[in-house]
């Protein structure tokens, strides 16, 4: 009414909301981002897959780089990593001329205001720590490009059983959910060959080093009738043994080898015994504090816990040759005369067969102690040459038991890693 246009109240509060909408376009007036995004997001349906015809596939480039490997948990049969997560299609609906935006050839745009693919990865097991980037970038002509790190927690086959020379594969398949190859395919960035070699961003100072990624594109069908793409990258590592060898493998050899020197001890005496006794309690101790340190799994052992086992054994075996040794150079009064076979086989024959000197040194203490044998019977000499002929013998025999054992691991851990 013509009073209420007169009216000083309602003139201010026009004058209000001019001067508030003046301002307002004229701050977005020379904003040409803003231009670009009203005219990208008019009629845009981020529900809707983004091709004009609809027969049209939707091609979506992936790439994969490995930055870091986070965790392997052979007991969960779980790897966690840390990548650098790549993909680009074209989105036909985001596509402006270049000359009516300043030039402006690139934009970005919320992930959520754009169609973004279902790819997902099959073997994930939980939810990574992974940054959020909540933006995309556009070009132009309509290409997308989704780049963003990951932290993938995935179950993969672990196999142990060369720890701590073992090399491990694992895959991270990359596929869409939902849609068929019809609506959305998959391929790669780069080449499949650029792509195995490329270690530039992984952190190469921890437990595993990253020997390549294969790539391999297949499609596939559940009921022969859909047809699904998929990209599978196999992730190659293989743990470095500087740390196990130096903490695990060094002590049970230096271990074994001091109890092959108590061999020199003389078997007459109670010392070898004690010496021996304390190397297996020794180990025991040892086995104790590595247990933790050796990987788990409910299916299988690692080829160094059957080692450890060994060794074990062997000590055992070393220190009931001793105990029968020491019981036998020991109690010779008491004791039957040596039978003839035994002398013939031990005296005579295994000296010969073993290259065993004749006399060893069983001369030279007979005669340093002759005064002590005196009294002894010729079948007490007789037997404590036996005791002393079967030590040696013994000795050999274990002495080639045991590095014909670690000839055969050191050769099969060699294989494994230089494979």
């Amino acid at each position: 009414s013509d009073t209420m246009r007169a009216s000083p109240a309602w003139t201010i509060f026009i004058s209000l909301v001019l001067l508030a909408s003046s301002s307002s376009s004229g701050r977005f007036s020379n904003a040409t981002l803003v231009r670009l995004s009203d005219f990208l997001s008019a009629g845009y349906k981020k529900g809707v897959r983004p091709v004009k015809d609809w027969r049209t596939s939707t091609t979506v480039a992936i790439d994969l780089m490995v930055y870091s490997i986070l965790n392997v948990d052979e007991k969960n049969q779980v790897l966690t990593t840390y990548v650098w997560y790549r993909q680009s299609w074209t989105d036909e609906f985001l596509v402006w001329n270049p000359e009516d935006f300043d030039e402006v050839k690139q934009v970005s745009i919320p992930t959520a205001n754009v169609w973004v693919p279902d790819i997902l990865i099959n073997e994930f097991v939980d939810v990574g720590k992974s940054p959020d980037i909540p933006y995309v970038y556009v070009t132009h002509d309509g290409l997308v490009r989704n780049y963003k790190p990951i932290q993938v927690v995935t179950a993969c086959t672990l196999n142990i059983y060369n720890f701590p020379f073992d090399v491990q594969k694992c895959s991270l398949t990359f596929q869409s959910w939902l849609h068929t190859i019809d609506d959305i395919n998959i391929t790669l960035m780069r080449s499949p060959e650029e792509l195995r070699e490329d270690k530039s961003v992984f952190m190469n100072q921890g437990e595993w080093e990253l020997l390549h990624i294969l790539s391999k594109y297949k499609s596939f069908s559940v009921d022969n009738d859909d047809y699904y793409a998929e990209m599978k990258f196999h992730v190659v590592i293989r743990r470095r043994p500087l740390f196990y060898t130096v903490n695990l493998l060094l002590p049970s050899i230096f271990l074994m080898v001091m109890d092959i020197v108590g061999f020199y001890l003389p078997p007459d005496s109670g010392e070898r015994v004690s010496f021996k006794i304390t190397l297996l309690l020794g180990y025991s101790v040892f086995l104790i504090i590595v247990s933790d340190t050796l990987p788990a799994t409910a299916i299988g052992t690692p080829l160094i816990g059957v080692y450890f086992v060994v060794c074990m054994a062997l000590l055992v075996i070393s220190l009931t040759e001793t105990v029968l040794i020491v019981r036998l150079v020991h109690k010779q009064d008491l004791q039957t005369p040596v039978p003839d076979w035994v002398k013939y086989v031990v005296l005579e024959r295994a000296p010969v067969l073993f290259c065993i000197r004749r006399k060893h040194r069983l001369c030279s203490r007979l005669s340093s102690q002759g005064s002590d044998l005196d009294h002894y019977k010729d079948m007490a000499k007789e037997w404590l040459q036996v005791g002393y002929v079967l030590d040696v013998l013994l000795f050999r025999v274990y002495l080639v038991a045991v590095v014909t054992y670690s000839i055969t691991l050191g050769t099969l851990w060699s294989v494994w890693q230089v494979a």
